[in-house]
């Protein structure tokens, strides 16, 4: 009879828990829907601020804002954090033009991130396209030699997530242009990372590779390459021409932004919720990632405006230089290692902000079973998708410190639509589809302070 007494009140404890819980993240909705102040954040930070590449005095500025914004919050205690940044500027508009004969054809291009510029007079010469870095070994230096590469391989359309179609065409982007130097290529043309068909080229951070020249690069829009290759198969003797005026300034100071509210209970564990506040300099870096950090400021923002006083210590982060560096993260995850702090879970906000979908993890097989317990309180709210996935880049130094790292998932099919190009502004950011994110992320943080791990 004991052991039946007690099974019967473990079974309405769980049920009590149960309740209260759904109707406390039920409270949090309802807070950022109707009050929430996300959107008003990232109005400020995209149209009065705007671009904000590392080292620019519009990351600077998107500095000084949100650390002021989370000081008249109240949060208990707001600081920043001193970081090294690379200092990329890309100079001039660039020009590009395809040459047939007598005629000229304007193409849109846009330096990508850490590329060298051409020499002032620009470069022009014949083109050579391939769809990988194996094609372009097959064709060795004979043919490559002296000619500007067009890297065109599309982003998968057959990709459920567009995530996932990334992934497989980025290595261009990334070493396209060391690839292409190493068989004497003087130049090298990206097809922009995106499913859209359209005049908007997409830039994008690239890296060079040691002991190989170091040859401009830059990306070009989908229908500039779909041009570009239908003129290559009608004339493979038609030259391109680009200048491009960019250029790698001495590395800059700046900052991580810090806040966080206090735990009550078991304050030296630490949540972390945050975004990146850098983004790429063509446009207003509204879905990459002003969404994000305004979705992690509104975490904190809503808990401080229902009265819940966290168990442990919750933190939201504003990393900077995510795009071309990753020093912020590192240097956030080097200095909790040196003040020996504990942090046992991490939310990042890096994948646009449209609707929820759910989380991705990486950790233990514990930390995430724990984690997946709570789909029933979470799937009303159409966050159906929690388990193992991306964490992200900026927590990801965190993971070998024992941090379970989670990846907030929004809806995948627009991102690539804006991502790094001239259309990531405010207007392509929904405000009810932003609070969704950001009332998500809360519901979560709630949880996870409140169970531990």
């Amino acid at each position: 009879m004991k052991k039946i007494l007690v099974a019967l009140t473990l079974c309405s404890f769980t049920a009590y828990s149960q309740e209260s819980d759904s109707l406390l993240i039920r409270k949090i909705y309802d807070e950022i829907l109707a009050k929430g102040e996300a959107y008003k954040t990232l109005t400020h930070l995209s149209k009065q601020i705007g671009p904000r590449l590392s080292g620019s005095e519009g990351a600077a500025k998107a500095v000084q804002y949100t650390k002021k914004v989370m000081e008249e919050y109240k949060f208990d205690r707001v600081f920043l954090q001193d970081v090294m940044v690379p200092h990329w500027v890309r100079g001039a508009k660039e020009q590009a033009y395809i040459e047939s004969g007598k005629q000229k054809v304007n193409v849109p291009i846009a330096a990508l991130g850490g590329s060298v510029a051409t020499p002032t007079t620009g470069i022009k010469a014949e083109v050579i396209e391939v769809k990988s870095f194996e094609e372009l070994e097959a064709l060795g230096t004979e043919k490559v030699k002296g000619k500007i590469v067009l890297f065109n391989r599309p982003m998968d359309p057959t990709k459920i997530n567009t995530f996932d179609a990334y992934s497989g065409a980025v290595n261009q982007r990334g070493g396209g242009a060391s690839q292409a130097a190493k068989y004497g290529a003087v130049g090298a043309i990206v097809r922009s990372m995106t499913t859209l068909q359209d005049d908007k080229p997409h830039t994008g951070s690239m890296r060079y590779a040691t002991g190989v020249p170091m040859i401009p690069t830059a990306a070009i829009s989908t229908n500039g390459a779909n041009l570009l290759s239908k003129m290559l198969k009608e004339n493979p003797k038609i030259q391109f021409f680009f200048k491009q005026n960019c250029e790698t300034l001495p590395d800059a100071p700046s900052h991580n932004v810090v806040g966080e509210i206090r735990g009550s209970e078991k304050p030296d564990e630490i949540i972390v919720v945050g975004g990146h506040l850098d983004s790429w300099d063509l446009a207003e870096g509204a879905q990459d990632d002003g969404a994000g950090c305004v979705q992690s400021i509104e975490v904190l923002r809503s808990l401080k405006a229902l009265g819940i006083k966290p168990k442990r210590t919750i933190r939201v982060v504003m990393f900077m230089n995510e795009e071309n560096g990753l020093r912020g993260g590192t240097k956030y995850a080097d200095l909790a290692k040196q003040n020996n702090e504990k942090h046992i879970a991490a939310i990042e906000s890096d994948n646009g902000g449209f609707t929820p979908r759910g989380f991705g993890m990486v950790g233990t097989d514990a930390q995430i079973s724990k984690l997946t317990k709570y789909k029933n309180l979470l799937a009303p709210y159409g966050l159906a998708e929690i388990g193992r996935g991306g964490g992200g880049a900026d927590i990801g130094p965190l993971g070998s410190q024992g941090t379970l790292l989670i990846g907030f998932k929004p809806d995948s099919q627009r991102y690539f639509d804006f991502h790094h190009a001239l259309s990531d502004t405010l207007e392509a950011v929904n405000e009810r589809e932003l609070n969704l994110g950001a009332a998500s992320m809360a519901a979560l943080v709630y949880l996870i302070d409140k169970y531990g791990l």
